[in-house]
């Protein structure tokens, strides 16, 4: 079984740990996006999930290392586990700086999805976990590919942040197969997966909204027109978000697998742009 599932994983995907630092603390006290409070608290606002969601997801794949027999599945773990942890890291510094700058405490930002996932480890099975996994791993790679396929999305961006943002989004499309091959490598029902989609997509949205009111808090100017142009910006013509809803809802397919979604083409000027500078996987 496992074997069938990666030959559907592209051969020359490399999943590169790619070390690298942004030099972001000045720039997030400023509305980094063209000056836009609402482009830049949408970024802001996912970023402050980050780091909790990349240790869920990595402890939610290493709790099954020990049943998965294929070597090259065993392989990408091992990059995937890299990668998430480095993007903790940058994330972990990027909240900090941001909280730092706008004067809201990260521990209020993160006490819901604490919350959240306390529960799970307390409640949950490992199994539904690694699905929950699964299904904002699938989530996170569909934006990755709109950050690529809509670039109007970070255009204006201050270079620094733009250049995270495509970093991060490379490294999830590297690696967007890895906690499905290991889901259904071990078991993991087409059922069970599917209401995770439907759970993890609700949590998402909600958590994002909060965290934007969070940092919109002391906008001055009318809040009607604010997320009426941010909807725009996210699903409008030259939307950020759009033509998400297709590759949104394959997901729910019986026989879905991430790379049915093959956009090497897509990111390879950017796979270029940051090469390797790979660090030894943990």
């Amino acid at each position: 079984m496992q074997h069938s599932l990666l030959s559907r994983t592209p051969q020359n995907v490399e999943i590169v740990p790619r070390n690298r630092q942004f030099n972001i603390e000045e720039v997030l006290a400023t509305n980094w996006h063209g000056g836009d409070a609402f482009k830049t608290a949408f970024f802001d606002a996912m970023s402050i999930l980050f780091p909790l969601g990349e240790q869920f997801f990595i402890d939610s794949v290493k709790e099954f290392r020990d049943q998965i027999e294929d070597p090259e599945l065993q392989r990408r773990v091992r990059g995937f586990v890299a990668q998430e942890a480095i993007h903790r890291r940058e994330h972990q510094h990027y909240n900090e700086a941001l909280c730092k700058a706008r004067g809201i405490p990260l521990k209020k930002m993160e006490a819901r999805v604490e919350r959240k996932q306390e529960f799970a480890h307390r409640y949950l099975r490992p199994i539904q976990r690694l699905s929950a996994t699964v299904a904002l791993e699938h989530l996170t790679a569909i934006m990755a590919d709109a950050t690529f396929r809509n670039p109007e999305g970070l255009e204006g961006a201050h270079p620094e942040m733009k250049a995270l943002w495509h970093w991060h989004a490379l490294e999830e499309t590297e690696h967007k197969s890895v906690a499905f091959d290991v889901f259904v490598a071990v078991g993991g029902s087409h059922f069970r997966r599917r209401l995770s989609m439907a759970l993890i997509t609700l949590e998402f949205t909600l958590h994002v909204i909060r965290n934007m009111r969070l940092l919109l808090r002391d906008y001055e100017g009318s809040r009607v027109k604010l997320w009426w142009g941010g909807l725009k910006f996210l699903f409008g013509e030259k939307g950020a978000l759009r033509g998400l809803m297709r590759p949104y809802l394959d997901f729910y397919k019986r026989d879905f697998h991430p790379w049915d979604h093959d956009n090497r083409d897509l990111v390879s000027s950017v796979m270029s742009e940051f090469g390797g500078g790979a660090v030894n996987p943990v």
